[in-house]
């Protein structure tokens, strides 16, 4: 299998603290890759050394089976966490000055600049300064700075921050779209409805210690189906002490229930009827959140940032 990045054993320390602890795994090419865990836990360093922003103090890293250098760096975008635009340039100017410094001159710089602001609903913008726009459009114009030059691997650090709904939705699709033609896209988040949506493989980081890797289908296969989906109105507390209830995730009008091992889930649809008004009850694999919160909720989330990635 070809890889686009390939991570193995690094880690990275500020006198005694590991910000990042013996990580390793594999990105196939072509594929949507989530690199998962809470606040702190080590994912923006881990993408600065693969920047080559940082240095690991031990461990390898190989990007489109190469080491990275100067040239290598034309081949991927990035979009950091800390955002960089310059204020006072006009959107149109900014993105002719940075396509060129990406190696794009004249009618093609203008072709892609014109289909991206198209794209991403910034047409009518072009002419102002950056720092008339929004957040939100500041980050999609920031997204177009990082795949205007058509990397072959896009590495994005938390790329959702600052969007509403419907441009969450539109960045999503355009992820996709680019991985149909056969782009690699790496992304950091703690946001998990995110992952589902788009990611083949996921990496969840704790600590700064990989602590759940692999395809995302199959690790939510391995928690089994034993998880609840309910859609409710009414006060549904009671089923908090049912003996057939492991662990529940209540939002107040919907919960995800976790049942024990070898429960009926019919019994306990039959326990709730008359009782509650349900308006969804679904039996399926836990939620990558339900996941995400078993595995590193119970573990003790570090309160101190990662010194270099906040």
């Amino acid at each position: 299998m070809m890889y686009a990045l390939e991570i193995e054993n690094i880690s990275k320390r500020f006198g005694d603290f590991y910000a990042v602890k013996k990580l390793s795994f594999q990105i196939p090419k072509g594929t949507v890759y989530g690199l998962l865990g809470p606040n702190g836990a080590g994912k923006t360093t881990t993408i600065r050394m693969v920047m080559n922003i940082i240095i690991p103090d031990e461990g390898s890293i190989k990007i489109l089976n190469q080491s990275m250098d100067e040239e290598m760096k034309e081949r991927i975008g990035y979009l950091p966490e800390d955002r960089g635009l310059y204020p006072k340039m006009k959107v149109g100017e900014l993105l002719v000055f940075l396509a060129e410094l990406k190696g794009l001159t004249g009618v093609n710089a203008r072709k892609e600049i014109d289909f991206w602001l198209e794209r991403f609903d910034l047409t009518g913008w072009k002419m102002k300064k950056v720092e008339e726009l929004s957040r939100g459009m500041q980050q999609k114009l920031q997204f177009i700075v990082t795949v205007i030059h058509q990397p072959e691997l896009i590495i994005l650090d938390e790329p959702f921050g600052g969007l509403d709904p419907v441009n969450t939705k539109l960045l999503k699709d355009v992820m996709l779209e680019m991985k149909g033609k056969g782009r690699t896209i790496v992304f950091s988040t703690h946001r998990m409805e995110q992952v589902e949506m788009i990611c083949d493989n996921i990496c969840l980081i704790n600590k700064a210690e990989r602590i759940l890797e692999g395809n995302l289908s199959q690790i939510k296969k391995q928690y089994g189906k034993n998880t609840i989906v309910l859609d409710y109105d009414g006060d549904a507390g009671f089923i908090h002490s049912f003996p057939e209830v492991e662990k529940i995730d209540d939002y107040g009008k919907f919960m995800e229930i976790k049942l024990k091992e070898n429960v009926n889930t019919q019994a306990l649809l039959q326990n709730l009827v008359g009782k509650i008004n349900i308006n969804k009850y679904e039996v399926k694999e836990p939620s990558l959140n339900a996941i995400f919160i078993e595995k590193v909720g119970g573990k003790g989330v570090k309160d101190e940032k990662d010194p270099v990635s906040h």
